[in-house]
């Protein structure tokens, strides 16, 4: 019975409904007139079978049953109760005239949370009645705060499953960024690799045309993780886009190339004055004349990029330099190479060098060039791939960070390695 009613004159609480069970109509009519003056709501059985319908129905909150009914023992209808489904705890108190030890336990295994003992005194019937309130309200208020909580993790679930939904949109349209991961230009072939930690990541790479002879090429790395990482990124993307009029590479007038230095120095002014975030990055930025293999390249805090001969040689390519967004005034080193057949032009974000095997180890610049030996029959995607999957193999499955790769090769003939 769920309405609210006065509460009586002594202060119980009326909207309790309270079952008796007991085969004796005296004892039982006695008793639930002192419950009824004292405001409990009263239903009374003779049987346990009848009391089981009863509760089925009406679902009592306090029970009173002698310990001996009729048709069944006052133990068989506890028990019988105890799994009876109900959303809300049903208190149960045996009447009984035993006082062995023995016979509580038993009462107790059976599922009763109190016993009164025959005859039942008025001051003792309230006083279990008392300690049954104050377990019954400690149960209510907890199935309350479980229902608010199921609730919240309902609502949580229904944000989470849009917040799912909207990530790998945002995922879309990152890998959208990177328009095309695969470029041929005249002998020379471009690769490109982005694979984010999570749904979206801070690193970017990208490949445009300069002119009929140059092509520029990128890879960055925004600090953090995440959505606020992603977001910089795609706006640095907008920065570095193909379209002449768009690009800050390019000087709009003429479609010629800006030096690598004047574009990174740039970059650095727009994040420290116009941007105005917490944020930086590493980045690399070349450009390549595909008619000479000559590269002008900018090494800001990225990882070194790894020129792999034709030969097998390997050296790593820049001194390291300042990221971008970090030092007003930053001077950026530029570095000239050329790239001959054969040769090839390798640029990762440190998720891939940082990669740690189960003690910790990273993969490091070693791990890379060794990976780039094993591998040096491979090209284009399939090596961006088997590095990848080294470098997963390496870390036992597990990656924290973005990685992201850009490959420059020079298509022709390679001489044997030493």
């Amino acid at each position: 019975m769920n309405d609210t009613k006065p509460h009586g004159a002594n202060g119980a609480r009326t909207w309790r409904l309270v079952l008796l069970v007991n085969d004796r109509r005296g004892e039982r009519r006695s008793l639930a007139a002192q419950l009824k003056r004292a405001g409990y709501d009263v239903l009374e059985a003779a049987s346990a079978d009848e009391a089981i319908g009863i509760c089925t129905t009406r679902g009592p909150e306090i029970v009173i049953s002698d310990w001996v009914a009729s048709s069944s023992a006052g133990l068989e209808f506890c028990r019988r109760f105890r799994t009876l489904p109900s959303e809300r705890y049903g208190y149960f108190i045996l009447l009984t005239s035993r006082q062995d030890k023995a016979d509580v336990a038993e009462g107790l295994r059976a599922g009763a949370d109190d016993f009164l003992t025959k005859p039942v005194s008025g001051a003792e019937l309230l006083a279990r009645l008392s300690a049954a309130e104050r377990i019954l309200r400690v149960e209510e208020s907890l199935r309350m705060a479980n229902t608010q909580l199921k609730e919240t993790l309902a609502r949580l679930r229904e944000k989470e499953a849009a917040l799912e939904r909207d990530l790998r949109e945002a995922h879309r349209l990152q890998q959208d960024l990177v328009r095309e991961r695969n470029g041929l230009f005249g002998s020379f072939s471009l690769s490109l690799l982005m694979r984010p930690a999570g749904h979206v990541g801070g690193d970017l790479v990208g490949f445009f045309p300069i002119n009929q002879r140059r092509v520029g090429f990128f890879a960055l790395d925004v600090s953090g993780h995440g959505v606020a990482a992603a977001l910089l990124s795609a706006r640095l993307a907008a920065l570095l886009s193909g379209e002449p009029e768009l690009n800050i590479a390019l000087r709009p007038s003429d479609s010629q190339p800006r030096p690598p230095t004047e574009i990174v120095r740039h970059l650095n002014k727009l994040m420290l004055s116009e941007l105005r975030t917490d944020s930086y990055f590493t980045m690399v930025y070349a450009d390549l004349d595909t008619g000479t293999g000559a590269v002008r390249l900018v090494q800001a805090g990225h990882p070194h990029p790894v020129l792999q001969r034709a030969d097998g040689r390997i050296e790593l390519i820049g001194q390291g330099g300042f990221p971008v967004g970090v030092f007003p005034g930053a001077e950026f080193e530029e570095v000239q190479l050329t790239l001959c057949p054969g040769d090839r032009l390798f640029i990762s974000s440190d998720g891939l060098t940082d990669s740690e095997n189960a003690r910790g180890e990273p993969l490091g610049d070693d791990g890379l060039q060794a990976i780039l030996r094993t591998n040096a029959i491979l090209r284009g995607n399939a090596l961006l791939e088997s590095i990848c999957w080294s470098a997963a193999n390496y870390a036992g499955g597990a990656r924290s960070d973005d990685i992201s790769a850009v490959l420059v090769e020079h298509l022709g003939p390679r001489p044997r390695p030493h």
